[in-house]
């Protein structure tokens, strides 16, 4: 008796899974266990999940399906099972359900919101492993006769399960660094467009389809408990900015009247079982059947072949031969479903469209890469500036500039006395880093000491676009190190104390980046970094509280910056942001002042004399998610010391 999962969930809300096992003690044992793995298939059917927590929902997935040779065990029982072992399977049902609707929302809820709050989201897998682990501890393995090779299985789980709650989320730091930049207040520069483009990219939200659907998910999110109108506005100007650089229309989000309904209907579809590959779990573009009758998705089972594998995936079985077929019965039944349903299939990449680009646009970029190298100024001057242009319109032409050999020739021209040819370079090679790519040929054309040579002597634009170029290399791991190597913080900070609200911007983000490297700290902080980030949080017309406080968390993490941060007048300063800043402000400030507090108690003193600790039991109460994990921190930290008045 397993229920038809698909119908029930085409309402397009929790799929009826939100009430089922409320009365799980008059459920009979098979109705638990046909239940419970109803959702494992459930979730098995999901088709992708958001980025952010991409990793631990395939790893909690794949946990998940292990569980099924147990229920398939439990069904065949002989005898009848009592009634310590149904409330034992009632447990186990209970913490799965929980884990099913955290994979739900880290399948199709906003990719903005799941981004933001990946944190707290990952507290939740915790919260997750946890229940897991304390239902299959109290499963009674003698008396419900489970097979020793079954309960191996389980115990490698539990084994699994023990290892992920004390692993410490490794934060996709490229992503952090990026929404931080992208969150701030609008900005038409080539160096945010940038940006915002991978940005879009990397949560997967660069189509019209894709933004349509995420913005579905926003108004849902909007009417949730729990989402602050802080939040869901911050979610929507992001999403806004993606909508900008497709040059789609901005519409009111919040507004129910412009919802299409087949869209809200797609939105929440789950893809049968038998469209998806059982190696990568997708949904298959191009199906073929195997010697052992199995199908998969060509391009996995060829590449299952490439790495001498000369057994089924599925079986296990050797295989007779490694010729594939075409399922063309199973195409034509996942491309019906998907006109019906308006399912996008993942395209590859249309070579046809991007061979014919290459064609209309090579010789126009090959003659500006030439003229780069002209012996006229004037020449030379309009080439650097077209090419300046066309590198911030779109991949493409990034990949086809470099190709055709500007990166090296570009680099050269960062030297050059005239100002706007080195500010056309600098600003060109900013826009081409933005491929992944691009970024290593920069790299190994020795750019960085020509770039941070302009940040240093370059006109304000110059300097601005270079701190924004500096930045995106950074997001090379060897690339933050080279850049201190070669002296590249000092004239960061200089940035950050002197330069424009942009080249602030442009500063802080870059000097955010390069703080991750732990010795990188250290050089920031013997560079003066402490001040002009101090000055940023006490102009707050600026606008970059946040940024200021993100960096200083990083600092406060070595001695040497909690010793620059520990005068009572910055003490003050985080009180007065967890007094009257906004939910984020507070956010960061309680962070800032936990960390230096778990290293020197006198903070943890100074702060209740400036009077934070009211305020602290509010924001415990009313914080975000992780505010409020912050403050609880902090008050533990106080109560220790009987100092509370």
């Amino acid at each position: 008796m397993v229920m038809d999962v698909g119908e029930r969930d085409g309402d397009g809300e929790d799929g009826g899974w939100e009430n089922m096992g409320e009365d799980n003690e008059t459920k009979s044992p098979t109705e638990l266990v046909d239940e419970t793995v109803s959702m494992i298939e459930y979730v098995a059917r999901f088709g992708d999940y958001r980025r952010a927590q991409r990793k631990e929902c395939y790893n909690l997935a794949r946990r998940m399906k292990i569980l099924l040779p147990f229920f398939d065990e439990i069904r065949h029982h002989g005898s009848p099972i009592s009634h310590n072992c149904v409330a034992s399977l009632s447990r186990l049902k209970k913490a799965i359900r929980l884990a099913m609707k955290l994979l739900k929302t880290c399948n199709e809820g906003s990719k903005i919101h799941l981004a933001l709050e990946s944190e707290a989201i990952m507290i939740k897998f915790h919260n997750a492993y946890v229940k897991l682990t304390q239902a299959l501890e109290e499963l009674p393995f003698d008396e419900l006769e489970v097979s020793d090779e079954v309960r191996e299985q389980i115990e490698l789980m539990l084994t699994q399960l023990t290892r992920a709650k004390k692993r410490t989320d490794t934060q996709d730091i490229e992503l952090a660094v990026d929404l931080m930049a992208v969150s701030s207040k609008t900005d038409e520069r080539n160096a945010d467009i940038a940006i915002v483009e991978r940005l879009a990219k990397k949560l997967d939200l660069h189509t019209v389809e894709d933004l349509k659907i995420e913005t579905i998910a926003v108004k849902k999110l909007s009417k949730e408990r729990g989402s602050t109108a802080e939040s869901i506005q911050q979610i929507i100007q992001l999403l806004n900015k993606f909508k900008q650089v497709l040059g789609m229309e901005i519409t009111n989000v919040l507004d129910d009247t412009d919802t299409p309904q087949k869209l809200s209907k797609c939105h929440s579809l789950v893809i049968p079982h038998e469209f998806l590959c059982p190696i990568t779990l997708e949904i298959m573009r191009d199906p073929v059947i195997v010697a052992s009758g199995q199908t998969f998705e060509r391009e996995s089972i060829q590449k299952w072949f490439d790495s001498n594998h000369r057994t089924c995936p599925k079986t296990r079985q050797t295989l007779a031969h490694l010729s594939v077929a075409p399922n063309y019965a199973l195409k034509n039944l996942i491309t019906q479903w998907c006109e019906k349903n308006n399912f996008h299939l993942p395209k590859k990449e249309d070579q046809a469209s991007s061979r014919k680009f290459f064609v209309d646009h090579e010789d126009e970029i090959s003659c500006l890469v030439e003229q780069l190298s002209s012996s006229q100024l004037e020449l030379q001057r309009k080439a650097v500036k077209n090419i300046r242009v066309l590198s911030k319109e779109n991949p493409e032409t990034r990949v086809l500039i470099a190709k055709h050999g500007a990166i090296p020739r570009l680099v050269k021209l960062l030297s050059y006395p005239d100002s706007k040819i080195q500010e056309h370079a600098v600003t060109a090679l900013l826009n081409l880093s933005i491929d992944e790519s691009n970024k290593r040929l920069i790299t190994d054309e020795h750019a960085i000491p020509a770039i941070i040579e302009v940040l240093q002597n370059g006109s304000m634009e110059s300097k601005e676009n270079s701190a924004a170029a500096l930045f995106s290399l950074s997001m090379l791991d060897e690339n933050k190190v080279t850049i201190a190597l070669e002296n590249g913080i000092p004239p960061l900070v200089d940035l950050l104390q002197d330069g424009t609200i942009r080249g602030k911007r442009d500063a802080v983000t870059a000097l955010f980046s390069l703080s991750l490297n732990q010795l990188n700290k250290v050089r920031a902080i013997e560079a003066g970094i402490v001040p002009p980030l101090m000055l940023l949080l006490e102009d707050k017309k600026l606008g970059m509280v946040d940024e200021a406080l993100s960096i200083l968390l990083l600092l406060a993490t070595h001695a040497e910056g909690r010793h620059e941060m520990g005068q009572l007048s910055f003490i003050q300063t985080l009180v007065d942001i967890i007094k009257d800043g906004t939910p984020k402000n507070k956010e960061c400030a309680t962070s800032v002042l936990l960390e230096l507090s778990s290293n020197n108690y006198s903070h943890i003193l100074a702060a209740l004399q400036f009077g934070v600790y009211e305020h602290l039991v509010e924001i415990a109460e009313s914080g975000t998610n992780r505010a409020q994990r912050k403050a609880n921190g902090l008050l533990q930290l106080m109560s220790k010391s009987e100092q509370i008045p």
